[in-house]
């Protein structure tokens, strides 16, 4: 089969890495890619980007694009899987209607309302004052989110008053995330342990992927503005048999469900970003409707199932039939990132101390990377994902800083203490 992985991040360099590893595939494309999909021998990067639709859809017909993984949220939820179906191609993902999931924060929070789905308190606003009141009224701290997307950097937390009025008019005023911010949604913080669940779903089958937990914030000990994420390690030891079952029958088989009765059904992965309350009561941050990222590079180091036999399995709604396989062994990503990110950064450094690793144990994802004239430069905030494999966490720990300990440009930066909430292992000297 030809296959085409839609995307240029570290996710889909992880991706197709994987897709190339399984007998169905024949030739695996990736539009538009990076330097590390450039690199591999098995993978052939098109310079068309995610975005542009009919140059996507004219490639996949000329080349006979068998069946297309869409990677990156900005495309799903402009409607390039409708678009795909339309011209009468293959494509694993969800629809427009079913990618508000996450390209409308005030869409999920009111359809979790609606099918009493466990989430935080909230309220959504397009004007400044009446934001400004309810915050007054319900304190602090206090969460304000835009309604779109904006690269995983929307989310606030605001520990006073000052600083979630500040949020409101930057947001609403001053757009700092653009059109996402015409308006937003304020709602309760939640103390307690962040965890992703990603499952695949065929519009009616649900299949959990690996547990895993990221690290959003910016700085070592999870302080510092959101980022699109600094590392994750999977599986997650808090996500007992229990707290498996009940993440499954009170928030992902009745998501699944309650879209199939608003007839939207669901076809693609699905990521939920749970809080798990000191109770043990999981509930919903946010969805997404696409792997994660870095967490895509840490699971997709423990699959020994064939990941390209699933997604087409769930186009034609027999994942039931699917069997999934994972590596016992922990899995542990340490984002590498340029100085100055998630906010202003510098591009263009050449990067150097690169391993030549390529294995099922430890593996170099690139995310925001340039080959120029023979030359690997950074071209983005976040730049490579080192992820190792380990008996314990602490040992994959290990193995991955040492890597990462290896790479060298100027102005590089990543957090040192990933894998901390574990509670299995200590900050990295």
């Amino acid at each position: 089969m030809n296959i085409l992985i839609i995307g240029n991040g570290g996710r889909e360099h992880a991706l197709a890495w994987k897709v190339a590893q399984s007998p169905l595939a024949k030739k695996v494309f990736v539009a538009p890619g990076n330097a590390g999909t450039a690199l591999e021998n098995s993978l052939e990067n098109v310079n068309i980007a995610a975005t542009d639709i009919s140059e996507l859809i004219k490639f996949a017909k000329y080349n006979n694009i068998d069946f297309t993984i869409v990677g990156p949220e900005a495309s799903l939820v402009i409607g390039i899987v409708d678009m795909f179906h339309d011209a009468g191609l293959i494509v694993f993902g969800p629809t427009k209607a079913a990618a508000q999931l996450e390209g409308s924060k005030n869409f999920t929070k009111n359809f979790l309302h609606r099918h009493n789905i466990p989430t935080g308190c909230y309220q959504n606003f397009k004007e400044v004052l009446p934001a400004i009141n309810y915050v007054h009224k319900k304190g602090v701290p206090i969460v304000i989110k835009a309604d779109g997307l904006a690269a995983g950097k929307g989310v606030i937390i605001a520990t006073t008053l000052v600083e979630a009025e500040d949020a409101i008019k930057k947001i609403l005023i001053s757009k700092i995330f653009g059109e996402s911010g015409n308006s937003i949604v304020i709602e309760e913080f939640i103390s307690g342990e962040e965890i992703s669940f990603i499952v695949m779903v065929d519009g009616k089958n649900v299949v959990p992927m690996a547990t895993s937990q990221d690290y959003k914030r910016v700085g070592d000990g999870d302080n510092g503005l959101n980022t699109g994420g600094m590392g994750a390690y999977s599986p997650v030891p808090l996500v007992t048999n229990e707290l498996y079952n009940k993440i499954l029958d009170q928030i992902i088989l009745p998501t699944i469900k309650g879209m199939a009765r608003e007839n939207n059904s669901y076809t693609g992965f699905l990521y939920a970003g749970l809080i798990i309350t000191p109770e043990g009561q999981p509930k919903v941050i946010e969805f997404n409707c696409r792997l994660g990222d870095p967490e895509t590079q840490t699971i997709i180091l423990r699959m020994r199932s064939d990941l390209l036999a699933h997604c087409i399995a769930a186009t034609k709604c027999n994942l039931d039939k699917e069997v999934f396989q994972w590596d016992e062994r922990f899995a542990l990503s340490v984002v590498l990132a340029s100085v100055g990110y998630p906010s202003n950064y510098r591009i263009g450094y050449e990067i150097s101390g690169l391993p030549t690793i390529d294995s099922n144990e430890e593996k170099v994802f690139h995310s925001g990377t340039l080959l120029e004239k023979g030359k690997l430069l950074t071209n983005s905030g976040r730049v490579l994902c080192v992820t190792t494999l380990g008996n314990t966490l602490a040992e994959a720990q290990k193995r991955t800083y040492k890597i990462v300990d290896c790479i060298k440009w100027q102005d590089s930066f990543c957090r040192r203490d990933i894998g901390y909430r574990a509670g299995l292992v200590v900050k990295s000297n």
